[in-house]
């Protein structure tokens, strides 16, 4: 989820078995289907959102209540995202061998159309709480379940709980509306929820967080707190900023060692190369790479199931 739209600068897809055919045929059906005329194009209320779907310029916008929660290009599907998506690509520097991911937040699917098109021989489990954006992501933004495109309608920390299936990586994108606007579900954010992400990951597991904010504007508060809480968890926890909106995605690693700048070029270089990722804008993403914490990180606290602030967080009154 984003909290406005940045200027998206895209680059062209690359082949990847049988990876044009799908394309061609997602555009001709989004085309086919809804046409390439602007205005609110659908519009339902769920238990969890108000959710519409909006077209202009070429663009589809998914919004949940007041929040942009996905933009796609309806000429081709695989671009058009908002930048901080490309983001979830970076586990693989630490897990060239990523063979399996969990998502936790639906949204348009984004994640996933790039993870099925540029990394077609990972399979990705998605959990998403509310039925009717499954609904729309499929009606409306070409997301296609499948035996690599699993997806399970349930809470996310639920389904850790009860899974015990392992992932290589795991990726959190799932927002609510809060007191002040999009807010992350506290029970998804606490150092009690981060261990049981940890006890889903394999070995060398990564975990990549959207966080809507800042490292020192808007929203830092949270940016702050998240790192903090996945720190008390993972021994390493880096920082991904995006230069096109308002989103951090913070990255645990399991690996205790910080990589150089050399070990981070070489790896990405190494993983490219392999062919196992086609993301053409996957080298020059591990350039927005930060290991030092965000400076509000030390005024905020821990949150725990039992203290968990967000909504006070978010707010510009929030001093601990």
């Amino acid at each position: 989820m984003r909290p406005f739209a940045g200027t998206i600068s895209c680059s062209p897809p690359l082949p990847c078995r049988g990876g044009r055919q799908r394309l061609a045929a997602l555009v001709l059906g989004l085309a086919a289907g809804f046409g390439l005329h602007g205005g609110t194009v659908f519009e339902t209320t769920s238990a969890y959102h108000r959710i519409r779907v909006v077209d202009g310029a070429g663009v589809r916008t998914l919004l949940f209540d007041r929040a942009e929660e996905t933009r796609m290009s309806l000429a081709n599907p695989l671009e058009g995202h908002f930048e901080y998506i490309e983001y979830f690509f970076m586990p693989w520097l630490w897990n060239p061998e990523l063979n399996r991911v969990l998502m936790i937040g639906l949204g348009g699917g984004s994640a996933q159309r790039l993870y099925s098109h540029y990394c077609p021989d990972v399979a990705v489990d998605t959990v998403e709480v509310d039925a009717a954006v499954r609904q729309v992501a499929e009606g409306y933004f070409g997301y296609r379940p499948g035996p690599r495109q699993r997806i399970f309608v349930e809470d996310g920390r639920q389904f850790l709980r009860r899974s015990q299936d392992r992932y290589g990586a795991i990726l959190l994108d799932a927002y609510t509306q809060g007191r002040y606007g999009a807010a992350i579900p506290h029970h998804l954010v606490t150092r009690e929820f981060f261990t049981l992400v940890r006890d889903r990951l394999t070995t060398n597991g990564v975990v990549a967080y959207n966080v809507m904010g800042s490292l020192t504007g808007w929203r830092a508060d949270i940016v702050g707190a998240v790192h903090r809480t996945m720190q008390s968890v993972f021994p390493q926890v880096y920082l991904f900023p995006a230069s096109e909106s308002q989103n951090v995605v913070l990255l645990g690693t399991l690996v205790t060692d910080p990589p150089t700048l050399q070990w981070r070029s070489q790896r990405g270089r190494e993983v490219f190369e392999s062919g196992r990722v086609k993301l053409p804008t996957f080298y020059r993403r591990i350039n927005a790479f930060r290991a030092e914490p965000p400076p509000s990180a030390s005024r905020c606290p821990v949150l725990t199931d039992d203290y968990a602030p967000v909504d006070g967080l978010l707010s510009d009154t929030w001093r601990r």
